[in-house]
């Protein structure tokens, strides 16, 4: 279960790195910049991926957006100047709760599967 978690902060720090890029691919320009946004991004879905085996994938799904979200707002306000009004730090904050109750509710038995039951008759 620790890998999967490990994998899950890979692909939300590569989901952050990948879509903090699309704001200096705007400043800069050039088409490097896409490549290495598509990268990132790319590897975001892998480690969300190799996540989703052992954390259930609505989990690590809420885990992966929410946190990322309020990661790249982070970068945007720290270094790219944005200002953040009330109604947004608002929807941050309840982000957060929110990724809390989800992660407090799941299941912490390694030997769950997450594959659907069959009910036999």
């Amino acid at each position: 279960m620790w890998l999967a978690r490990i994998f899950l902060l890979l692909a939300i720090a590569a989901e952050v790195a990948g879509t903090s890029t699309m704001s200096l691919i705007s400043s800069e320009g050039g088409n490097w910049g896409y490549w290495v946004m598509y990268a990132l991004i790319c590897v975001s879905y892998f480690f969300l991926s190799l996540a989703a085996k052992k954390i259930a994938i609505g989990v690590a799904y809420a885990v992966w957006e929410g946190l990322g979200i309020a990661l790249i707002t982070m970068v945007s306000v720290f270094v790219f100047d944005a200002q953040l009004n009330t109604q947004e730090l608002i929807g941050l904050a309840m982000a957060t709760v929110g990724i809390v109750l989800v992660t407090l509710g799941e299941s912490h038995n390694d030997n769950q599967s997450h594959s659907p039951k069959s009910v036999s008759a």
